[in-house]
């Protein structure tokens, strides 16, 4: 199956990064395609689908409500409603985002169609913040694995009806660091979840496996990747909103995509900032990363 390039460039799920100034991941598509992703992935038979874009950023975030809630409600259903085109095509898309609000997206798009999905969520935090454990709650893209198995507010977490978008046992996250507030109850309600540590301890093989078996189980139609870049270090992948030692290597995390892409059914990219990439080296990596780790995407489904 050949993947279909979608961008999806958003920043709607993210806290400014300064008094009146907005996050740079919304142009993270752009600064990949500068970097080589798109021909590399084209000369492997990949093909560009176009570009989705959200609506304009505003730091409006009311009690009860998320920062840019309305626009990225609109962006979800827009997406969604083209990785549903792409998969009709009979493509594996490739979303390139963006911030981890677009995983609202993909959860809608798979809860739509016939049959029973699981979800990967890999991230250098659990992203599940939610008002059952916070009172915080005003940035998607810290809480997107919380509303994507149903516990967040329902004006995200239940977009026309759909809820939850994945069940928590078909749900599978890897990559938090230990001291991630919401490990405790991430673990306690999904189907693995697996630490960076852990990943570096037992080998990517064996995390691999853990993963796979909650969200490649028989009784299930596939699965969707979600990566956020930072799960890799700091020392490896600096231009991220949340920077936090205790990532994986750049091998490692190569070594883990390409090890769960061949079955899955599409993925996601969120979260580089190029405004954080002055020299695009960072762009550059992260190009090799995916290229080599993501290129087998779909390759193996049933």
């Amino acid at each position: 199956m050949k993947i279909g390039l979608l961008s999806a460039p958003s920043n709607l799920g993210l806290r400014p990064p300064a008094p009146t100034s907005v996050p740079g991941c919304a142009k993270a598509p752009e600064a990949l395609r500068e970097a080589g992703l798109h021909r590399r992935l084209a000369e492997l038979g990949a093909e560009e689908r176009g570009v989705v874009l959200s609506g304009r950023y505003a730091d409006d975030a009311t009690p009860g409500s998320l920062r840019n809630q309305v626009a990225i409600v609109e962006h979800a259903r827009r997406v969604a409603e083209r990785i549903d085109l792409l998969r009709t095509d009979g493509l594996a898309p490739l979303v390139l985002g963006g911030d981890c609000s677009i995983l609202v997206a993909a959860g809608l798009s798979l809860r739509r169609a016939l049959g029973r999905y699981g979800l990967v969520h890999l991230d250098g935090h659990t992203d599940f913040r939610n008002p059952g454990n916070s009172d915080q709650c005003a940035s998607l893209a810290g809480e997107d694995l919380a509303a994507a198995v149903g516990r967040h507010w329902p004006a995200i977490a239940d977009i026309d009806g759909l809820s939850p978008y994945f069940s928590p046992v078909d749900t599978a996250h890897a990559g938090c660091r230990d001291d991630d507030e919401e490990l405790r109850e991430a673990t306690a309600l999904l189907g693995a979840v697996v630490p960076a540590s852990q990943i570096r301890h037992e080998g990517v093989e064996q995390a691999a496996g853990k993963i796979l078996d909650v969200a490649d189980r028989t009784g299930l139609d596939g699965y969707w990747v979600h990566l956020d870049v930072d799960i890799l270090d700091p020392s490896v992948m600096p231009a991220v909103d949340s920077p936090d030692p205790g990532g994986l290597s750049a091998a490692e995390l190569t070594e883990l995509l390409a090890a769960l892409a061949p079955r899955a059914v599409g993925a996601q990219v969120t979260v580089f900032d190029p405004d954080l990439d002055p020299d695009g080296s960072h762009a550059r990596l992260l190009t090799d990363i995916l290229v080599t780790g993501l290129a087998p995407l779909s390759r193996a489904r049933r």
